[in-house]
């Protein structure tokens, strides 16, 4: 099992969340204030360069207003 920042799997989620903000009508810096974190937390999940484990992942669900099982729906369509 790759578990690996770089797969592509990864890689889906991190387009997806960057796809999830821009469709919410949200910037970085929006997202950033939302979880109280810097711009730059925003910008190196999306980029792929740091991971988010679940607890952090339902954190940022939250800021773009939705969930984890949606997200997870958009990435696994078929189940």
């Amino acid at each position: 099992m790759d578990k690996s920042i770089y797969s592509a799997e990864y890689q889906r989620l991190c387009a997806l969340l960057r796809e999830l903000r821009r469709e919410a009508g949200l910037t970085q810096v929006q997202v950033a204030e939302r979880l109280d974190e810097p711009q730059s937390f925003v910008s190196k999940y999306e980029a792929g360069e740091r991971r988010l484990d679940l607890i952090e992942l339902h954190q940022v669900a939250t800021a773009l207003g939705t969930t984890v099982v949606a997200i997870v729906q958009r990435l696994w369509p078929e189940g």
